[in-house]
């Protein structure tokens, strides 16, 4: 039996092929699972759970069929679906965790985030991310319309990839650099929850590295994105393996 995580799936109508990958993954190898992690951005955009679109219908369909099955489901917000909240978690049969958390995965003490609060670097992200959580904005977004929630965001998704393709062309190296985890912010989090394990998504930069942080060595695994192919981390009592899935064309 191994344990399953998942983040930054991006689903989307314009995306079908992806959302039928995850979903052939969560009809067929997830109900083998001891528990299943979704660790953020596994939606494009999410504008509330009164504006359900057919991906989020679907997958909410297949968490619940897990759930009912004995697989644990469990959800951390990412940068992209942080409004996701109860109504709709109680229809996928998830539960909501904190950002970051720390588990006990066969025995390791794990910390577990969406991996945004890691880039310190991107101070623009982490102000825009500061002023999008604060209540009051939040209440007067879902204030809102659907029909403006979604001009909204589709705004705010150009807005940003304009922002990150300006970044790209002006300097490269330096996109790479602003853009992932910095080593004084995954020191600090391996030292302040006193764990030697960290899985964490967002980036889009699938890997495990290996951290000296106050002589103890610390393991920290990125997961993949869901753009062109699944990425999965599979974990078990033994170890672990990144794993990709390949979409049918």
């Amino acid at each position: 039996m191994s344990t399953f995580f998942l983040s930054d799936l991006h689903l989307d109508p314009s995306r079908p092929e992806i959302t039928a990958l995850a979903l052939a993954f969560l009809r067929g190898p997830a109900l083998q699972a001891d528990a299943i992690y979704l660790l953020g951005d596994v939606f494009e955009a999410w504008i509330g759970d009164d504006a359900i679109q057919p991906p989020a219908d679907a997958l909410a369909q297949a968490l619940k069929a897990l759930n009912d099955a004995g697989v644990a489901v469990y959800f951390i917000h990412g940068n992209r679906d942080f409004l996701l909240g109860a109504d709709y978690a109680e229809r996928a049969g998830m539960r909501l965790l904190p950002d970051p958390a720390v588990i006990d995965l066969y025995g390791t003490a794990t910390i577990i985030q969406h991996g945004d609060l890691l880039c310190t670097d991107d101070t623009a992200y982490l102000a825009f991310r500061a002023q999008a959580r604060d209540p009051a904005f939040i209440a007067g977004f879902l204030a809102q319309s659907p029909a403006q929630r979604l001009a909204f965001a589709q705004k705010a998704r150009q807005a940003s990839a304009a922002s990150q393709a300006a970044m790209k062309d002006s300097n490269q190296s330096a996109f790479e650099t602003i853009t992932d985890a910095t080593p004084e912010a995954i020191a600090d989090t391996f030292a302040r929850f006193g764990c030697q394990r960290m899985i964490h998504g967002h980036t889009h930069r699938p890997a495990i590295h290996q951290h000296l942080v106050n002589g103890r060595l610390c393991t920290r695994v990125v997961l993949g994105d869901w753009h062109q192919h699944g990425s999965v981390l599979a974990v078990d009592a033994d170890g672990m393996a990144l794993i990709q899935l390949q979409p049918q064309r």
